[in-house]
């Protein structure tokens, strides 16, 4: 299956806008569910997470099942009044907008809802990731510069009351 990034992005973005909670597309031997959490869960409101159906061999493995068969344990549960931010996009993940710059966002730092968390390049594009929601940054969960995955947990934000 060929899906590119600018055809998830308006696949993700026409979920949000017309509330669906899961579009499938199927190709030849291939298939993407793109489901999002269920209501009431700790997501990110609006979050879009990926679920692979059918995935032919030359698809990567996610990075629990990467934990799985590598016999490494699971990680420990999440504190569930947290929410996890994930990466609505595969590429590089800044927690500045430049090398000079400071972090758009510290643990404990506190934001708002439109507030850049973070950058993730794709394509040579910079993509302003921003809070869905108000809260207190609990946890920066990768490290600047690294590779991020679809649907990669980036931060855990306690929402504020």
């Amino acid at each position: 299956m060929n899906i590119d990034l600018i055809q998830l992005k308006r696949l993700m973005r026409a979920m949000r806008r017309y509330d669906l909670d899961e579009v499938e597309l199927r190709e030849g031997d291939g298939a993407i569910v793109l489901r999002r959490a269920p209501r009431g869960e700790a997501a990110v409101p609006g979050a879009v997470l990926p679920v692979t159906v059918a995935r032919p061999s030359h698809f990567p493995m996610d990075t629990g099942e990467r934990a799985a068969a590598s016999g490494v344990p699971a990680a420990a549960p999440v504190d569930a009044s947290l929410v996890t931010v994930t990466a609505p996009l595969i590429g590089t993940f800044y927690r500045a907008a430049s090398p000079q710059s400071r972090p758009f966002v510290e643990v404990g730092s506190t934001v708002q809802t439109g507030a850049v968390l973070c950058i993730i390049e794709a394509m040579k594009l910079m993509n302003e990731i921003e809070s869905e929601l108000s809260g207190t940054v609990v946890e920066v969960l990768v490290e600047n510069g690294r590779a991020v995955e679809f649907g990669e947990a980036l931060f855990r934000i306690r929402p504020s009351r």
